[in-house]
């Protein structure tokens, strides 16, 4: 994560040079095998199994309605009540759950990483 934590938010964009929010879940989740996974937030939103927010574990997607018509932001929980994302204003970068703008806006979780993946970005 942290080799592009500050990558440029790019609309489409699915690589290092620049990423929107699906597109740096598809590149983080490349990395780790962790399966295929559809290309769009909202498409991603309906991935996986659902989680509770009390149950999120490394890896879990969180899902966010920014815009006031359904889900429309993603970001992958890192632990801690924390999760990365890319952030249209400020590309990749590490926020919090607590902050009061994804509070207010949080919609659901998924896990999409297997038992096996989970391992591997957890160092075990």
């Amino acid at each position: 994560m942290n080799g592009v934590l500050g990558t440029p938010y790019v609309w489409g964009g699915t690589t290092a040079a620049g990423f929107d929010c699906s597109g740096f879940i598809l590149y983080i989740m490349e990395k780790f095998n962790a399966g295929d996974l559809p290309r769009t937030t909202g498409s991603q939103a309906k991935a996986g199994t659902e989680v509770s927010k009390d149950d999120l574990r490394l890896g879990d997607l969180v899902f966010f309605n920014t815009f006031g018509n359904g889900v429309s932001h993603a970001g992958i929980y890192i632990g801690d009540g924390q999760f990365a994302h890319s952030s249209s204003s400020k590309g990749v970068r590490i926020s919090k759950l607590s902050d009061s703008y994804y509070r207010d806006r949080y919609v659901t979780a998924r896990r999409v990483v297997s038992d096996t993946s989970y391992r591997q970005m957890a160092g075990e």
